[in-house]
């Protein structure tokens, strides 16, 4: 009986994860107006980067505090791409011609083609991760160090964004954004159809992770973040392990931010702001950042509440949003997803006693 039950816990979390399919992907279409489903495919975005932190800090230990840079670097691969696609084959995007030379960049170029765009999604974020990583990892920084590492790039990448107008679009960005891929971002088909590919993505990455949870590679993770001396110790390089999990943190948050830009039809350096990263954080503690489900679900929870608090309290929704978080921090410090197995695990008490009763 003891290995059944071992059994349907390790796998408890694809039970979790079909649910959220079948919400996704089913109920979620069929019930949801086009505008509530175009929002809750931003929040899919974000949940998306939020499984990654997930990985790195909640299983790695790595307080990623910056994933406002990776997720802006996807979206601004993104963004190049529908932008020139928009223009024209011969053109240039409009804000070159009221800012700029007129003259399109080298290296933009290749963001015409939709294979290099994809490519470059995944691509240069995980180079940039392994290079920053591989950096501060090997030289044993980590913690708060770290922490504070990673946000102030995601404030320098921010001020490069809107110095450097004639190329990225400045505060304003990268907007009017028009097709996607060929498909016309204004049809409510083809933005019905976005949507399920980013929920699909989603639900792609949880089983990934759920994978990667299970793996060798997962426990070697918990145990770096447990006792990295003793995983050197034993022959492991922690560095090359935070190393791996951070990469693949930031090609999820790259491919969050990818999607992200034809769901709002735009992107902008407010959008991958430090707020933004703190925002990616919150949501992954609010759900619970150690388990598998818990970062999608505070993440899609915390997209929602901004967004329906700011509708019903346009000066005050912070506060709600704030009050909420201290209320979860000081009684389910775990996040909300560790609600389920602590009342899975009282009912099976309840029913133990039930039985020893009726057995006397």
């Amino acid at each position: 009986m003891n290995a059944r039950v071992m059994a349907f816990k390790a796998y408890f979390p694809l039970i979790g994860i079909a649910i959220l399919a079948l919400f996704l992907l089913v109920i979620a279409p069929g019930a949801l107006s086009s505008f509530r489903l175009n929002n809750l495919g931003k929040y899919c975005c974000y949940a998306i980067a939020g499984v990654g932190i997930g990985l790195a800090w909640g299983r790695g230990g790595m307080l990623v505090l910056g994933q406002g840079l990776f997720f802006g670097l996807g979206a601004y691969a993104m963004g190049m791409h529908l932008k020139l696609e928009a223009a024209g084959p011969d053109a240039v995007p409009d804000f070159m011609m009221n800012f700029g030379s007129g003259v399109l960049p080298a290296w933009w170029a290749p963001f015409r083609s939709g294979a290099f765009t994809i490519a470059a999604i995944v691509v240069i974020p995980a180079l940039v991760a392994l290079v920053l990583g591989l950096a501060v990892f090997k030289r044993r920084i980590k913690g708060a160090y770290f922490a504070i590492l990673s946000q102030a790039l995601t404030v320098a990448f921010g001020a490069l964004l809107v110095s450097q107008i004639k190329y990225t679009g400045g505060q304003t960005g990268l907007n009017s954004l028009s097709t996607f891929f060929g498909y016309n971002l204004y049809d409510p088909v083809n933005k019905k159809m976005i949507y399920m590919i980013t929920a699909v993505i989603l639900i792609v990455m949880l089983l990934i992770t759920f994978q990667l949870y299970r793996s060798r590679f997962g426990e070697v993770l918990i145990a770096t973040r447990d006792q990295e001396e003793r995983v050197r110790f034993l022959g492991y390089d922690p560095a090359n392990i935070k190393v791996v999990a951070f990469v693949i943190a930031a090609i999820m948050a790259s491919i969050g931010g990818a999607m992200f830009v034809p769901m709002a039809g735009l992107i902008n350096p407010r959008e991958v702001s430090a707020l933004a990263s703190i925002m990616l954080i919150a949501g992954v503690a609010l759900g619970g950042r150690a388990t598998l489900l818990g970062p999608a679900i505070g993440a899609l929870v915390v997209g929602y509440g901004r967004t329906s608090l700011s509708e019903a309290y346009p000066d005050q929704w912070t506060y709600f949003l704030g009050a909420m978080f201290i209320i979860v921090i000081l009684f389910i410090p775990n996040g909300l997803t560790s609600v389920i197995p602590k009342a899975w695990q009282a009912l099976n008490r309840r029913r133990t006693d039930i039985k020893e009763v009726e057995a006397v």
